[in-house]
């Protein structure tokens, strides 16, 4: 069976003063339906641009695709017209945003916003206003919502953070999408919330059988959520492959350094180890890997060829030169 989404060799830029910026390079992903992959590594990255192209929605003016294939069940979207794809979203894949304060819109009540989606996409299934409001109300109280009907009357700043998220997660599943990108959706909450939230996304994921492209920065949160994780590190991907696999045999020194970044499992009053520098802003079209000036095993050669991506004998993806001889 052919994958959900597909993406390949995927190459995004952004208009900048001083020319155009590379944010996504050469990433290349699998997802199948019902399936969870977690996208992980350090604000910066390039996660959110990766989601960001998937629903043409880069930074305009100046950000488009420049190279690789974004296939949905196998048609390529990435060049499709953005018109075309606008009509994909909600009724094919939707997204939930890091901040449902400033992605709700605040002058306009929590039921205008979840019927504007049915009346998007699914006008054929509710035609009216009353029928849309019904559901609104309907999705409202499957996502727990307390007294849903009140609530439609609500604008977004009389909610809590929680329940904003709750109208984030209604009008990302309104229309029964087959995709859906969750973009750090528990941020700003506080850990019950967080638990909430993510018990709740996963049980609608499986009853709805959607596959989920989730990115965060918690990689617990990965760990119980996802069914693979795809570790991402200035604009590429530098190893893929399933959870376990990945937690208990990390490849890639940055894999095995987001790990050790964990603050569980370690002796009380030790240091967490951190890493030192920061993710390059601009990532450049050097020769040479862009971890190496932060990673401890980095070599001469790691600094003068850059690393292709290759496949261990399990078929997990890993781009470092040394990961064969490294025991991490």
């Amino acid at each position: 069976m052919q994958p959900l989404l597909q993406i390949d060799n995927l190459r995004c830029e952004v208009s900048t003063d001083s020319g155009p910026k590379t944010v996504v390079d050469d990433v290349s992903l699998t997802l199948g339906a019902g399936e969870t992959l977690g996208l992980v590594g350090e604000s910066g990255c390039g996660k959110s641009m990766t989601a960001l192209a998937l629903m043409h929605l880069l930074p305009q003016p100046g950000g488009r695709i420049s190279n690789g294939s974004i296939r949905f069940e196998g048609i390529n979207i990435a060049g499709l017209p953005t018109a075309a794809v606008t009509a994909m979203r909600g009724s094919q894949m939707a997204m939930i945003f890091q901040d449902p304060m400033t992605a709700l819109n605040p002058v306009h009540r929590i039921g205008k916003q979840i019927s504007e989606c049915l009346s998007l996409h699914a006008v054929a299934r509710f035609p009216d206003t009353t029928s849309r409001n019904a559901e609104a109300v309907k999705l409202l109280q499957e996502v727990g919502m307390p007294e849903p009907a009140e609530r439609m009357e609500y604008y977004p700043h009389q909610l809590s953070g929680g329940q904003r998220q709750r109208v984030m997660i209604a009008m990302a599943l309104a229309c029964q999408p087959k995709l859906l990108i969750a973009d750090e959706p528990t941020t700003a909450l506080d850990v019950t919330v967080q638990a909430e939230i993510m018990a709740l996304i996963k049980a609608l994921q499986q009853s709805r059988n959607m596959a989920m492209l989730f990115i965060t920065h918690d990689l617990e949160l990965v760990r119980d959520t996802c069914d693979h994780i795809a570790i991402m590190y200035a604009g590429r991907i530098v190893e893929c492959g399933s959870i376990g696999a990945v937690f208990t045999s990390p490849r890639h020194p940055y894999t095995r350094a987001l790990l050790d970044s964990r603050p569980g499992g370690r002796a009380r009053k030790s240091l967490i180890p951190s890493v030192p520098g920061q993710v390059p802003q601009v990532f450049g079209t050097a020769e040479q890997c862009r971890f190496a000036d932060r990673c401890a095993h980095a070599t001469a050669q790691c600094h003068s060829a850059s690393p292709a991506a290759e496949h261990d004998e399990a078929g997990r993806m890993v781009a470092c030169l040394r990961w064969r001889e490294l025991s991490l």
